[in-house]
């Protein structure tokens, strides 16, 4: 089946995702974080494409994005292929790292523009890991000094002054449509305990394990209490095999 065309947003103004294949993590440290950030920076300055907001959160990025549709597909591509191998190679890693095409949305008004700004600035808030203001991968704290990729003009329009955007971000918002699934446990709860429990810095070292060492540690992390979703998305394995792990056990 071919693949849809992408819509055009008449306004420049889009917001994307990008998520990692089977939700799987695409930042384990904070140089992960810093290169995507650079490149993001790089390319954007490459393409003449302006960041209004941006969030990095564990296995999914969201960008609030102004450019001419062609330059903004040509900044995920370039922003694709560079973190993709840096990622690979840096975890000794093969195949796809991101889920399918990333997700991209035109917005259209002033008011959708202020509603998708405030949902990427929150993400981590609605996830569970803390304050927008305290989150140290989101565009949070830029708003009256702009990084060099950035423009919030439109926006600073909108909402006026540093206090009436505070209190803005700070508003209950209805922005639930916009999507984010939450866990039982905080994602970084779940990596201390695949630390403390399998002795290994990330979980997608699991990848590497036999069959019967890599179900005997899923076994053992259920135990723990992540779910069958959150080891999936922390090891960058299939949730049927999470799922079924150490099911078949003495039937031998």
């Amino acid at each position: 089946m071919p693949r849809r065309a992408r819509k055009i947003s008449a306004s420049g103004y889009m917001h994307i995702i990008v998520r990692g294949i089977g939700k799987q993590l695409l930042f384990e440290d904070v140089h992960d974080y810093w290169y995507y950030l650079d490149k993001l920076e790089q390319f954007c300055l490459d393409t003449n494409v302006w960041v209004c907001a941006y969030c990095l959160m564990d296995n999914h990025v969201h960008l609030l994005v102004k450019g001419e549709s062609e330059s903004i597909i040509l900044l995920m591509k370039k922003m694709g292929v560079s973190y993709s191998w840096y990622y690979n190679t840096k975890y000794d890693r093969v195949g796809h790292l991101f889920q399918d095409r990333y997700k991209s949305e035109p917005v259209e008004n002033d008011a959708s523009l202020l509603t998708v700004f405030r949902y990427i600035l929150k993400n981590p808030q609605k996830a569970g890991v803390c304050s927008a203001a305290r989150y140290p991968w989101n565009s949070y704290r830029y708003y009256d000094k702009p990084l060099s990729f950035m423009d919030l003009s439109v926006i600073r329009s909108l909402l006026g002054d540093y206090r009436h955007y505070q209190e803005y971000i700070d508003q209950d918002d209805d922005d639930q449509g916009l999507e984010y699934a939450e866990s039982r446990h905080s994602d970084a709860w779940a990596k201390e305990e695949i630390m403390r429990c399998l002795g290994i810095s990330s979980g997608t070292a699991l990848q590497d394990y036999s069959k019967m060492d890599r179900d005997a540690a899923l076994v053992k992390l259920k135990e723990r209490g992540l779910s069958a979703r959150q080891i999936s998305r922390l090891t960058g394995i299939g949730r049927n095999i999470v799922q079924t792990a150490g099911k078949d056990r003495g039937k031998e």
